[in-house]
């Protein structure tokens, strides 16, 4: 015990002496929205001569429409392919090229998805015509030109993701290079071109056969989804439907960039060794180029209310999994920082209380967690359990010892103790979150992104700090009941399901 506090003393005296608090923030922080609408964040930091940035863009997974699933997705693929400057030999020949592809692709696509009266022959004659119309096209391609370009330039962790909430890009970049990447980040917005898109198409089709077909945990979290959210986008894969990843075109991909890609729905944070002033005239200069556009409007669809528990069982050939998720309030209910908390104590590491009575205590598992803002958080989500039971093991024996940690947390206070070392640890997590460039520029562009205002990042954390252990009794309480509750299992069994 002793150790402990003399631990948690440190990491407080840590907290303190490195000023990562928002006052000292507030004072490297400038935040200015264009004229077009968009928000840039710039923080200096001259330890060294580099910087490092991340733009966000408002619009995941959950904004893709049926039919058309993975098209967010897509432009995180696209978005490294060029622009009308970059990526081509001769952009107005390409140009040409490109138009007569979505031709040929729609005169295919429309004949081959005829219920009735569909000619094979025909079909496969337009799908030659398209296959050359691409071919054609792929003669002014310079691969990978973009990506060459940043690397020449010492750019370095250029990457990307998609999130059902929102997707993302990133990278950094020596500090003399500012110009350059504010010419590169922002052309890419503003005359982006979808060339390869079929290619890329195939691209994430096999990502899709290789992350979710292919293994028992993708196929189990898909169809847990599916069941634990019967209307909102939530259940929608952020890869893609397989049919739909055969279907979309590369027209339905700059419809969907023309909508949610517009200054207004983006955030591009800057973090690292520049001048604000003139980081800031760069973004001015080169972002403010980028047309305005309406804010796309928000999802309609709410998610009802669950009455009945739901159950998917998946029969495979492998080891058993265990999963199970409660539908809780989006990121910014007043009761998130307890769903925080609620998350840590059953989680973090060795000391956490699902690690120790089903993975040390018990035997049960080889891993256990409880966590938060499964799928996403800007909308209602899941509080989610998973386990993977140790041979001998079934689902259900994870599930008992998991539903008596969570009675626990309704029938029982947290120790003082215990709730004080989370708070700690919360802390801490904050102070490894703003250590580098790269982790405190994405932090900075989600949490403006999310609430409107950067300083949430360290808000949730105070208010963290005021969870009692009341809260966490009746939120428990209230969320963690059977008929809000969806159960996902891989049940092992000789000769199943491949």
């Amino acid at each position: 015990m002793r150790f402990i506090r003399i631990t948690i003393g440190l990491l407080l005296l840590a907290f303190s002496a490195t000023a990562q608090d928002l006052a000292s923030f507030e004072k490297k922080i400038t935040v200015r929205k264009l004229d077009n609408g968009l928000t840039v964040i710039i923080m200096e930091r001259h330890d060294a001569p580099v910087f490092s940035y991340a733009t966000v863009v408002n619009a995941g997974s959950a904004q893709d429409t049926p039919g058309s699933t993975g098209l967010a997705h897509m432009f995180e693929h696209e978005a490294f392919k060029g622009t009308d400057t970059i990526g081509t030999t001769d952009y107005a020949a390409e140009k040409a090229a490109l138009e007569q592809v979505e031709k040929a692709y729609a005169a295919y696509d429309s004949e081959r998805r005829k219920p009735v009266g569909r000619d094979d022959a025909k079909v496969a004659q337009l799908e030659k015509a398209w296959k050359d119309a691409i071919a054609a096209a792929g003669k002014y391609v310079v691969p990978n030109e973009y990506s060459k370009i940043v690397d020449r330039a010492g750019g370095a962790g250029m990457n990307a993701f998609t999130a059902p909430d929102m997707t993302v890009f990133f990278f950094s970049m020596p500090s003399n290079r500012l110009e350059l990447w504010a010419y590169l980040e922002s052309e890419r917005y503003r005359n982006p071109v979808f060339r390869e898109f079929y290619k890329e198409r195939d691209v994430v089709t096999e990502e899709r056969r290789m992350r979710t077909e292919s293994t028992p945990v993708g196929r189990l979290v898909e169809q847990f989804l599916e069941a634990a959210f019967v209307a909102h986008p939530y259940h929608q894969p952020g890869v893609g439907w397989a049919s739909d990843l055969q279907t979309f075109s590369a027209t339905d991909a700059a419809a969907f960039f023309r909508k949610y890609y517009v200054p207004s729905n983006m955030v591009v944070a800057l973090v690292g060794d520049v001048n604000t002033a003139e980081a800031m005239a760069m973004m001015e200069k080169y972002f403010g180029r980028l047309p305005a556009g309406p804010q796309p409007e928000p999802l309609r669809t709410i998610e009802p209310p669950q009455k009945a528990e739901r159950l998917v069982i998946l029969h495979e050939t492998s080891q058993p999994y265990y999963l199970e998720g409660y539908h809780r309030p989006a990121i910014t209910d007043p009761d998130n920082a307890t769903y925080d908390v609620i998350s840590m104590l059953l989680s973090n590491g060795r000391t956490s209380r699902l690690y120790k009575s089903l993975v040390r205590d018990k035997r049960v598992a080889a891993g256990a967690s409880g966590f938060n803002g499964f799928p996403g958080t800007k909308y209602p989500n899941l509080f989610a359990f998973f386990a993977v039971p140790t041979p001998g093991h079934t689902p259900n024996d994870v599930a008992e010892p998991i539903h008596s940690e969570i009675e626990r947390l309704k029938s029982e206070d947290v120790a003082n103790d215990e709730l004080q070392s989370v708070k700690t640890r919360a802390k801490a997590d904050l102070i490894r979150k703003l250590e580098g460039n790269s982790g405190l520029a994405l932090q900075l562009a989600i949490y403006q992104t999310r609430f409107g205002d950067w300083r949430e990042l360290f808000r949730s954390v105070e208010r963290i700090d005021k969870v009692t252990a009341q809260d966490i009794r009746r939120v428990a309480a209230g969320v963690f009941t059977p008929n809000n509750r969806t159960v996902g299992e891989v049940e092992s069994v000789k000769g199943g399901a491949k």
